[in-house]
């Protein structure tokens, strides 16, 4: 995505948005902590269940972003999505430019964003 999106997106429609995906089909709230500051962030995402128990996070924005960053660091995060907090872990980044891993209809529209990289965490096993 252009960086002039990602300055509207970071500065007025996350706050929005941020509010909407955890209840929203295919959206969800990643929560992740600053590497440095340990700060508690929640960041939008686009997220797909997969079989086995895992997630695929769509990276809009590619892989180089801090959130990205802090859940790689930290080994995985929470994830609230469909009225659900769920632990993750095992964080994986790959690159897809086919995006199969994703429904039909979002498959199209991040290909229209050139998206190609993604996130697959797995559900951190009950303690």
């Amino acid at each position: 995505m252009p960086d002039g999106m990602r300055l509207v997106n970071k500065v007025a429609l996350n706050k929005v948005t941020r509010r909407l995906a955890p209840w929203l089909p295919g959206l969800g709230v990643v929560i992740h902590h600053g590497r440095s500051s340990g700060k508690v962030y929640r960041t939008p995402v686009n997220v797909f269940p997969r079989p086995g128990d895992r997630y695929v996070l769509a990276l809009t924005y590619g892989a180089d972003t801090d959130w990205v960053k802090n859940v790689m660091a930290a080994g995985g995060c929470e994830l609230f999505t469909r009225g659900r907090h769920i632990e993750l872990t095992a964080p994986r980044l790959f690159h897809d430019e086919t995006r199969r891993e994703i429904r039909v209809v979002e498959r199209k529209i991040l290909g229209l964003l050139h998206v190609h990289d993604f996130l697959e965490l797995h559900v951190a096993p009950v303690a």
